[in-house]
């Protein structure tokens, strides 16, 4: 629950972006709060992309205005507070020449400059980030030569080394196997129950979620956002937002009936 008086990390009011009249996104409104977990739903070319590419500046809108921690985006420095692991950061090319805290490391660059000599204090946060993300024996590998799960979480741990207050994760999962997958959502879960880590994050594996996030957006063209994604979205809701007939397969810890298809 947040506190009364807490200042968003994000206060998006009113966005809207078209691209030659073409609607993208329209007329949305949302806050996120410090250590929220929130997950991102809708179709694709429903928006999803281009609303986080506006959250961290990459796009201006058409209309409205995004604040983060407060200030106008145009006031906004502190570009660090923000980790951001983009779609397919996992597919990395095989001869890429940097090992696992090579690209780990990289994340550091956001909190001084290219030049800065790297500290006591930054190497610990580098191995503490590895550490998270559980890839400290991979540290000497070649990034190229590992597995997709593997690289993805050598990318998160990239970002975490920025000492983030936030972590965007645009459709993390992108070519990675499903026990990849799996580990990777008990980390994010993990992230941000004991770290109070804020994350919001793309997905299209709607049934695995609900479980451990805060709260759910849905997103195409404009936003729904439901406060208790607990209550498993209807098929008929979800056959709306992808403007098809859906299925909804979940496998809830409180269901004791086991899976549920609908």
């Amino acid at each position: 629950m947040q506190l009364k008086f807490e200042v968003p990390i994000f206060d998006v009011k009113n966005l809207s972006f078209l691209v030659r009249e073409n609607t993208i996104l329209s007329n949305i409104s949302l806050e996120i709060f410090h250590s929220e977990y929130i997950a991102i739903i809708g179709p694709n070319g429903g928006g999803k992309t281009t609303l986080i590419r506006m959250l961290l500046g990459l796009e201006k809108p058409t209309a409205g205005e995004v604040k983060l921690f407060g200030k106008k985006m145009s006031d906004f420095k502190e570009w660090y507070k923000i980790g951001f692991v983009p779609q397919r950061a996992s597919l990395v090319d095989e001869n890429f020449p940097a090992t696992v805290e090579d690209i780990v490391k990289m994340g550091r660059v956001a909190q001084h400059s290219i030049f800065t000599r790297f500290s006591k204090e930054d190497a610990k946060i580098v191995h503490d980030a590895m550490e998270k993300m559980d890839i400290l024996d991979l540290k000497e590998k070649m990034i190229g030569t590992l597995s997709g799960g593997q690289r993805q979480r050598a990318m998160i741990a990239r970002a975490l080394a920025s000492s983030p207050e936030i972590l965007i994760l645009d459709e993390p999962n992108t070519g990675v196997d499903m026990v990849s997958q799996q580990r990777f959502y008990k980390l994010l879960a993990k992230l941000n129950k004991e770290e109070k880590m804020t994350i919001l994050f793309i997905t299209h594996d709607i049934g695995v979620i609900a479980d451990d996030i805060t709260r759910l957006f849905t997103i195409n063209q404009k936003a729904t956002i439901c406060n208790d994604p607990k209550e498993t979205i209807s098929c008929e809701d979800i056959s709306k937002l992808y403007g098809r007939e859906s299925h909804l397969i979940s496998n809830h810890k409180h269901n004791h009936s086991g899976d549920t298809e609908c």
